[in-house]
């Protein structure tokens, strides 16, 4: 990222501290991951410059009387000829990184190209500042194949999210059943579409839910789980218990259900009882509040500006502490909503207005369906969840 400059700002974890805040030199940089399907496109850094010999997304720096959409279409034109002024650029979050001799504050985007767009720009080699251009497969990237900065850590975790989520329906939904618990397993197991993410969250505090997460987890190796915090430790507790013969036949498979887990979810209720914590500098009531979820990455529910300032603090906390990053943010709810309707809804313009506010991906919920994520994208969101249009 060629040309970038000094300016100086407050780091956003100190502002609760006057006292003690003080200007943070950093580098301001508009980052855009561009892809193609599954193509995504990396320069390649020249090793005299910062983190040099390293794969990069492109971007630069942000100038004073730009925004970062603006500083984002300047440099993508300048670096690799592509004009994305008509393309949408979606933003995926800001991060704030220290590498210990230089300070940066990225603030990210992603880049769909048109198929011609793409055709027009695969065979290039080069950019138009000397430096080499590649496209990667997806599924490469995020296998870590390719030596990018550090701060690029949390970008590679935040492209595992897709474009729609379901959100399983609670135990009370099959009340009617004569066994609720098993009406929901077999309803679930069969339903959910082939390698879904799903958040698990059967709203049930007896010994059914763990139960019958673990066991939808066993009948469908496929899908991806969201797990409410609390049960995070009950189910890799239990599996870790299972996996102390590393002959037993079970292993991979308890194995597998472990690696089911992509993140641990906290409610605006839980996130809330965390920031006051935070606020108050009560260690311990701070550390009780996510005892949970030291070892996931992390999806936390949101519904108004309080809540993603309390989500901000704590992605930037996670990263200072080098724990699991905060991968994603229900933002709730856009639409009327069969579940509450009594709820008003913000309505795509104020949703956005909320989601601009945000340092992670930013997933719309409340009265939506899958075919949406179009629209979620156009208002400023990396994806679309909902229940009962979400599964087959």
């Amino acid at each position: 990222m060629a040309n970038q400059t000094i300016t100086a700002i407050k780091h956003p974890l100190d502002e609760n501290k006057v006292s003690e805040t003080k200007a943070v030199t950093v580098v301001n940089v508009a980052v855009a991951v561009i892809y193609y399907e599954n193509q995504y496109l990396l320069g390649f850094r020249d090793g005299s410059q910062h983190q040099g010999n390293r794969y990069e997304f492109v971007g630069g720096k942000i100038d004073g009387h730009e925004t970062a959409k603006q500083a984002l279409i300047r440099e993508v034109a300048e670096e690799t000829g592509i004009d994305i002024a008509s393309n949408i650029a979606v933003k995926l979050g800001r991060l704030h990184h220290d590498y210990g001799d230089k300070q940066v504050c990225l603030q990210v985007y992603k880049v769909a190209l048109s198929a011609q767009q793409y055709e027009a720009h695969k065979h290039r080699k080069q950019g138009l500042e000397g430096q080499a251009l590649t496209w990667v497969d997806k599924s490469k990237l995020l296998a870590g194949d390719y030596h990018l900065p550090a701060a690029n850590k949390t970008i590679l975790a935040w492209l595992r999210l897709p474009a729609q989520i379901a959100i399983t329906y609670p135990l009370a939904h099959f009340n009617d059943a004569a066994d609720s618990a098993a009406a929901w397993l077999q309803y679930h197991a069969a339903h959910l579409v082939q390698d879904a993410w799903v958040y698990i969250r059967p709203k049930a505090t007896d010994t059914d839910t763990e139960y019958s997460l673990e066991q939808l987890l066993r009948l469908r190796p496929d899908i991806h789980a969201i797990v409410p915090d609390a049960l995070i430790d009950k189910l890799t507790d239990k599996l870790t218990d299972k996996l102390s013969d590393v002959f037993n036949s079970n292993e991979a498979n308890e194995i597998a259900i472990n690696h089911q887990i992509v993140a641990s979810h906290l409610t605006q209720t839980q996130l809330m009882q965390w920031s006051n914590s935070h606020q108050s500098k009560d260690v311990s009531d701070c550390n009780n509040a996510l005892s949970h979820s030291s070892s996931y990455p992390l999806i936390v529910s949101c519904h108004d500006a309080d809540s993603i300032d309390a989500a901000n603090q704590l992605a930037h906390m996670r990263l200072e502490q080098q724990l699991p990053p905060v991968i994603g943010m229900f933002l709730s709810p856009v639409l009327v909503t069969q579940s509450h309707p009594e709820t008003a809804p913000l309505g795509w313009q104020a949703w956005a207005e909320l989601a601009a506010l945000a340092d992670m991906p930013v997933i719309a919920l409340g009265g939506l369906s899958p075919v949406l994520h179009v629209q979620a994208q156009q208002y400023g969101g990396i994806a679309v969840a909902g229940i009962r249009r979400f599964f087959q």
